[in-house]
């Protein structure tokens, strides 16, 4: 089974953002949410879809696919996943093993996986492994408002839609108290995005919240890579660290978990190698006795592909949905109900994009 035609095809459509007129969130720089979608051929006729990241960053992934990669998967045995990203990883490894190529490169994963699913009849969790869950839990991951009003105002409307777990990109004490007041018993998560360049900061922070039901204070330090200041910052033992959505890749969070620096690791299957960077990150976060839940904010076949992992994982883990309804969804199907989502029982990711 060869691969006889690599496709991008970028998706754009508005998007409701949750803000008010005052709102300073860092999230207003998306005008529009960007997906970009890779569509991978066969000479049976069975095709695959995969997404790479990503938002703003879309067009410079699909270039790194269309100029590079797409290319170079042309007469490879699709079903060979592990030897084409091998392949992949060492051709263009010169380019940067992080960013625009290796997110290229995750797509590609992404759509070969699909392709295996629908080449053995069974969807990607039943391919995985047992097919555990017929439905995941989802936790509402909102955008960043920094205003008390909006971020109360999204949480409130995230608990009415019975999300049961709620994550802020919130810094100011503030905001996260007013969301603490709607939320009620409901677990926050803390989404810093590498606010602070040193320990004291973060380390203020978390004494701040603590008592407030915090599942996790996610990438609290900047760079990313600062494994000695998570795991300085881990020691206090105040509330749970999270880290990972930035990491180079798989050999990234070896490093991550040898440091000792996390509770939580959050790989990206748009990022980190798709659904076998997932599966390598599970297996040494488990040996590590390491969380894993995924960074999924998407909403094409990295977010359908983490559902499917997820579904087929032992340790239950929640997916994450970007509080952020499109005007026009690639899957109107997979929308969470009380604060579930179902797992298609399609062949390879189960769905097929509306496009």
């Amino acid at each position: 089974m060869r691969i006889t035609f690599v496709e991008t095809r970028l998706h754009r459509g508005d998007f409701i953002y949750g803000a008010g007129p005052t709102s300073a969130g860092g999230n207003l720089r998306l005008t529009r949410m960007d997906t970009l979608l890779v569509r991978v051929e066969t000479d049976i006729g069975l095709h695959g879809w995969g997404e790479g990241f990503g938002f703003a960053l879309a067009q410079t992934t699909q270039d790194a696919v269309d100029r590079l990669i797409g290319p170079a998967c042309l007469g490879q045995d699709a079903r060979d996943i592990a030897g084409i990203g091998r392949m992949l990883a060492r051709r263009f490894h010169n380019y940067g093993r992080n960013g625009p190529v290796g997110f290229g490169l995750s797509a590609i994963d992404i759509a070969l996986w699909d392709i295996a699913g629908k080449a053995a009849g069974v969807p990607l969790h039943v391919l995985l492994g047992n097919g555990r869950r017929d439905a995941v839990p989802a936790y509402a991951s909102l955008l960043r408002y920094g205003v008390a009003a909006d971020v109360a105002r999204n949480t409130a409307e995230a608990v009415r839609r019975g999300y049961r777990e709620i994550k802020l990109h919130e810094v100011d004490l503030a905001c996260i108290q007013a969301a603490r007041a709607e939320a009620g018993a409901l677990p926050l998560m803390l989404d810093i995005n590498c606010a602070w360049d040193g320990l004291p900061a973060a380390r203020d922070f978390c004494a701040a919240v603590r008592g407030m039901n915090i599942g996790w204070v996610e990438e609290p330090l900047w760079p990313p890579e600062d494994f000695a200041g998570l795991a300085a910052l881990r020691q206090d033992a105040v509330v749970p660290i999270s880290a990972g959505e930035n990491l180079g890749g798989v050999e990234d969070f070896g490093r991550l978990f040898a440091a000792g620096a996390v509770d939580v690791a959050q790989p990206s299957a748009t990022k980190h190698g798709g659904v076998s960077g997932l599966l390598a990150v599970a297996a040494l976060a488990q040996r590590a006795g390491v969380r894993v839940v995924p960074h999924s904010p998407y909403f094409g076949p990295g977010l359908l592909a983490t559902l499917q992992v997820l579904a087929a994982m032992e340790q239950a883990a929640p997916l994450e949905i970007y509080f952020a309804d499109l005007a026009t969804p690639l899957y109107p199907a997979l929308r969470p109900v009380n604060g579930m989502v179902a797992v298609p029982h399609g062949p390879g990711l189960g769905l097929e994009p509306s496009l």
